[in-house]
Order: structure tokens, then C-alpha cells, then sequence
């Protein structure tokens, strides 16, 4: 195993033992780190970007298949202006809207409680805007 491989397996443990206290978690095929915050799907990886910098980099499905609205979209996008923690992404599909929420930040060396607390920091927000985006769309459904 390359030193880089060990670096970004002890960092994914070391997630994956933070995120426990709060959820269910499972480690993909890849080694990525997976659960669900209410009913936000999440995912967990971690990358060397350079040598003694590694990164973990989580990314939330917030809201997917939303109506393709341009106020809501307006409404996302000054959300994500907002936002600390992560960076708000908008895609527009032939089925809808996707919304994503992406957080990277260097972790190697991090306590279990520091770091399960700043994963739950970003989670909790993509659950409120989940709620938030979900019921300003809901109106449009009707």
C-alpha cells in the first residue's frame, strides 16, 4: 500500500468512526463512506491534493427532480451565497432540478469529536435546505 493509500484509508476510519455517533454508516467497494441524514443521501471520500494535504470531501443530494422553476433556482442560488459550509451546486436534468451541497476540508490529524461535529455541521444544512427547497416547490406541484 502507497503512502498516499494510507493516508486517505486512516482518514476515511477516522470519518467513518466520527460519523458513527450520529448515523448508520457503510463503506462503498471504493472505500467512500456513504449514509442518510433524514432523507439526504451523503457520501464521504478522501483525496491526497498534494503531498501532506489530505482532504476530505463531502457531498449531500439535497433535493433531485424539482420542478424546473427559475424563482427556485434564484432561490437556491442566493442560498449558496450564504452557505459556510459548502458550496451549493444546481443542475438542471430533462427531469428537473438536482441540488447538491460539497464541503472539502483538510482533516488528516483531526479528533473524532471536532471532526464528526464540522460533518454534522454541513449535513444539517443540506437537510434544511432540503426542507426549505422541497416546500417552496411544493406550491408549484399543485
Amino acid at each position: 500500500m502507497t503512502q498516499e493509500a494510507a493516508t486517505t484509508a486512516e482518514l476515511l476510519t477516522a470519518a467513518k468512526e466520527a460519523l458513527e455517533a450520529y448515523h448508520d454508516v457503510h463503506v462503498d467497494d471504493d472505500g467512500a463512506l456513504t449514509f442518510r441524514h433524514s432523507e439526504v443521501p451523503c457520501a464521504v471520500q478522501a483525496m491526497q491534493l498534494a503531498e501532506g494535504l489530505t482532504v476530505l470531501s463531502l457531498t449531500c443530494v439535497v433535493a433531485w427532480d424539482l420542478p424546473q422553476d427559475d424563482k427556485l433556482a434564484q432561490s437556491a442560488a442566493e442560498r449558496a451565497g450564504q452557505g459556510l459550509f459548502g458550496t451549493l451546486g444546481v443542475v438542471r436534468t430533462e427531469r428537473g432540478m438536482d441540488v447538491t451541497l460539497r464541503y472539502a476540508f483538510p482533516a488528516q490529524g483531526m479528533a473524532a469529536s471536532p471532526l464528526g461535529t464540522l460533518l454534522m455541521l454541513v449535513v444539517s444544512t443540506a437537510s434544511q435546505l432540503r426542507a426549505e427547497l422541497i416546500g417552496e416547490a411544493a406550491p408549484n406541484e399543485q
